[in-house]
């Protein structure tokens, strides 16, 4: 196979291994690909995904192969590739993947435009680059897409943007939204590999330092819990008020990012929008303070106007930059600002990964099944997709829950029976 871009193709059989690992805790996923080994509801279907290069991802890969999807995956993040997981997919799998972890911006859009020159009939996002990219420069692919997924906050508020500017050219899922994803994906996932990825980047101890966690949405809420876990004082920022009381409720200190800015030890913001860390942030901040991001774009940190205070700037371990101000302070950047429980650690774990590619897998059956009845927006995974979804999980763990007899039910639906 020659339409690949990877790092080494000797790496491969370690990244095997790893996969294989990887699909012991993804039994959801694993039943999903035996129904479509069998059903093959992708064949003919080209698809094109810019995803995190993960063991999970692969997986996922794997499975949209066994349904019979010709399929293409780009990185979806600088940082996040897994360099002998892409050369197992191209290896072990003959699945074109373009990734290198630590590759340069314009190699990462050469790679998406790779993706799109598979010409594509269905999109899986990570961010939106690809639709994105697709509306912006390739119009003419657009009467050919079925429709997309999407799995990150961000990558949903940029096309709910598209959709409600009447740009967004065909039906795109909300792989992000459904209950499956972001109560367990987002909250669990999220929470433990960002503190993942802050050890292991720093090797610092948690408990006893002032632990700021910028946006208290369902990933926001995962890393206080974990960093509170790990001894830390956290302190929540917010602009919803609802957010913020329910972190106040919830026993965090809530307060302006101004305030937090000057006693905070370690800072994490996850909330999808720009400069969430500013100039005036950084000129009030702790000498030694730690920074880092786990929302899905690097510009929740002011990089820049860190740069133009700073008189140098050094690695001084592996994903720490430590940047000099005139006055003599430093403060630490991690993973380039960008995701650090992808940059510096192996991101989520497989287990709750395992919802979340569900989800991306059953929302592009559905929209193959039902493409000529969708419209251009932004939809919601199904209810019942969400639920058979937790089902199978719970059946996986061994877990088993009551049914409502036919009574309770008769009783739930009815309006003539009260007190």
């Amino acid at each position: 196979m020659s339409n690949y871009d990877i790092k080494d193709q000797k790496l491969a059989e370690g990244g095997r291994r790893r996969i294989e690992w990887a699909e012991r805790e993804m039994p959801v996923l694993r039943m999903i690909r035996e129904r479509f080994e069998k059903e093959r509801p992708f064949v003919g279907i080209r698809m094109s995904a810019c995803l995190h290069v993960t063991t999970e991802t692969a997986n996922l890969m794997k499975t949209l192969q066994a349904g019979g999807a010709d399929i293409v995956l780009v990185a979806s993040n600088p940082l996040s590739t897994q360099d002998d997981v892409a050369a197992s997919l191209v290896v072990h799998d003959e699945i074109p993947v373009y990734a290198i972890k630590g590759e340069d911006n314009v190699t990462y859009y050469k790679h998406i435009e790779a993706a799109l020159a598979h010409k594509p009939h269905m999109t899986m996002d990570d961010g939106a680059d690809l639709v994105s990219t697709l509306h912006k420069d390739h119009r003419d692919l657009l009467p050919g897409i079925i429709g997309g997924t999407e799995e990150t906050t961000t990558g949903v508020i940029r096309l709910r943007a598209m959709a409600a500017d009447n740009a967004l050219e065909f039906p795109v899922m909300a792989v992000n939204d459904a209950m499956t994803k972001h109560f367990f994906d987002n909250r669990y996932g999220t929470g433990q590999s960002t503190i993942d990825g802050i050890i292991r980047a720093t090797n610092i101890l948690l408990a006893g330092k002032n632990f700021v966690v910028a946006g208290y949405g369902w990933c926001g809420r995962g890393l206080a819990s974990r960093a509170r876990g790990m001894g830390s004082n956290v302190i929540v920022t917010e602009v919803d008020p609802l957010k913020a009381l329910e972190a106040l409720m919830d026993g965090y200190r809530v307060m302006p990012m101004e305030e937090a800015a000057g006693i905070g030890d370690i800072f994490c913001t996850l909330t999808g929008d720009i400069n969430v860390l500013d100039r005036h942030h950084f000129e009030i901040m702790k000498d030694g303070a730690i920074i880092a991001n786990s929302g899905h774009f690097n510009v929740e940190i002011n990089i820049p106007a860190l740069e133009d205070l700073s008189v140098e700037k050094r690695l001084v371990r592996p994903f720490v930059e430590q940047y000099i101000l005139a006055d003599g302070r430093q403060l630490h950047i991690l993973g380039e600002g960008r995701l650090i429980n992808l940059a510096s650690a192996e991101g989520h774990p497989a287990s709750v990964m395992d919802m979340s590619f569900a989800n991306q897998a059953l929302a592009a059956e559905y929209m193959i099944k039902n493409a000529k009845s969708l419209e251009k927006k932004v939809y919601s995974v199904p209810e019942v997709i969400d639920h058979e979804i937790a089902r199978i999980k719970l059946e996986a763990m061994g877990v088993k829950i009551d049914s409502l007899t036919e009574e309770q039910v008769k009783y739930l639906n009815s309006w003539q029976e009260g007190t």
